[in-house]
């Protein structure tokens, strides 16, 4: 009688125990399947979605478990996977590449004044002049050149006059400055960027410049990779006199505020070009064509 009694006693405690790691278990799975993580949230979208909304409106939801994907088509010869989800993925693609060439503002690329001649290498824009004898190179990537918009607007009228109004999307690609003379063995380097708080000026304010020197170097002529080995003087701390001739010294050469600003129109162009030709891309990857 004891034994059975013991025996009874453990199986109810083998139970609990299963039911308690169990309740245990399924928090942990949860947030993953229920709450968006904030990490993957996007501060914000391009054209369809910011003017229209079509995406939240459709009426498509992809679905974690569907046994849709487990039956692709077979009617395309690539032996790919073709489901429902892909089909509406596409059909989304398709509605963006259009919107997007609607609001396209260059079909070709500015020109640049001053003289410069433009190479390009896929993303990686190379702009070169001559001035008296030296060789002037600027080289700047568009990639992860859009800032983010992290502003929200508080007020609920504002957000739908912000929804109405569309936002210009503009490219501020740190850019790289190789100034090489005929007799030097090495190249005079400048790491330049756009801050953010420089970006704008209105009329009648003083005029300040929309560009900042992050770092000047000699690097040796010729070379595509930075040396770190290389002294790097970093202007975070710089005497201002010598911050200001160094200014000066890229001025004298076209590299200006104008040219700043133009420089971000042709990145603006380029990235755009760049941002269709991946939606065209993935279009084609998904529908496998």
């Amino acid at each position: 009688m004891l034994k059975s009694v013991v025996r009874a006693v453990g199986a109810a405690v083998r139970v609990s125990s299963a039911t308690t790691s169990t309740a245990r278990a399924l928090p942990l799975s949860c947030p993953t399947l229920c709450a968006p993580s904030s990490a993957t949230t996007r501060p914000f979208t391009r054209s369809l979605w910011m003017l229209n909304n079509n995406g939240a409106s459709s009426g498509y939801r992809p679905k974690l478990f569907s046994s849709k994907a487990l039956h692709p088509s077979l009617s395309c010869g690539c032996g790919g996977l073709h489901t429902e989800g892909d089909k509406a993925f596409g059909d989304f693609l398709s509605d963006e590449i259009k919107e997007e060439k609607k609001i396209q503002k260059n079909k070709s690329l500015p020109k640049m004044s001053g003289g410069w001649e433009l190479e390009m290498n896929g993303t990686e824009a190379k702009l070169t002049r001559i001035v008296a004898g030296e060789k002037v190179a600027v080289t700047f990537n568009v990639n992860n050149s859009i800032p983010p918009n992290f502003e929200e607007e508080a007020d609920q009228g504002q957000q739908q006059k912000a929804a109405e109004e569309e936002q210009e999307i503009v490219s501020t690609p740190n850019f790289v400055v190789e100034v090489t003379k005929q007799a030097a063995k090495h190249s005079l380097v400048f790491d330049c960027h756009f801050p953010e708080d420089e970006m704008s000026h209105g009329e009648g304010e003083e005029e300040s410049d929309i560009f900042a020197i992050r770092e000047v170097s000699f690097q040796p002529e010729g070379d595509s990779d930075w040396k770190e080995t290389c002294y790097t003087l970093n202007t975070d701390s710089l005497d201002w006199a010598l911050y200001d001739h160094l200014m000066d010294f890229l001025a004298d050469r076209g590299v200006d505020n104008t040219f700043a600003d133009e420089l971000m129109e042709l990145s603006t162009a380029v990235e755009h070009q760049e941002y269709i030709k991946f939606l065209e891309d993935l279009q084609g990857f998904v529908k496998c064509n």
